[in-house]
């Protein structure tokens, strides 16, 4: 189901960082995961496997890299992807609302709540200065197409 947006908008100013934390960790029992995600050497285990794999599966159609000098980064690219596609699957089996992991935790003060409020207030005021900071290289874009037109 939709929900509206019960932000500022028509051309209103938009509600603060920490306003918009603090409307976010309301829905928190709804809509904050966890998931596993695994990185570092058992990501590459997992890109090297594939990469393995394809180099096999192609060599048995005849395929190999001294016919094919793009061949390589097509084996990486697609070795990649297919470890992207295992990592988001695991993922998405193995996730863990934010209530079952303050239990498992053992954070009845809801520490964790507050970290959440702190990191989010602090990367969506990252975020707008960042937009603010490349904003003017937008509006050059934007004047020179139109004195192109």
């Amino acid at each position: 189901m939709a929900t509206l947006w019960d932000g500022k908008r028509d051309g209103g100013e938009p509600v603060e960082a920490a306003t918009l934390a603090s409307q976010i960790l309301e829905r928190a029992d709804r809509d904050v995961t966890f998931m596993v995600h695994l990185v570092g050497e058992s990501r590459d285990l997992l890109v090297r496997h594939f990469v393995v794999f394809i180099e096999a599966e192609l060599a048995k159609r005849g395929i190999s890299y001294g016919a094919h000098p793009l061949l390589r980064p097509f084996i990486e690219t697609h070795a990649r992807e297919l470890t992207d596609f295992v990592l988001q699957g695991i993922g998405l089996r193995h996730q863990f609302g934010l209530q079952a992991l303050e239990t498992m935790a053992g954070d009845p003060s809801r520490l964790l709540r507050v970290d959440l409020w702190d990191a989010l207030q602090s990367h969506i005021n990252d975020a707008q200065r960042h937009f603010v900071s490349g904003v003017g290289g937008l509006q050059r874009i934007l004047v020179q197409i139109e004195t192109d037109a």
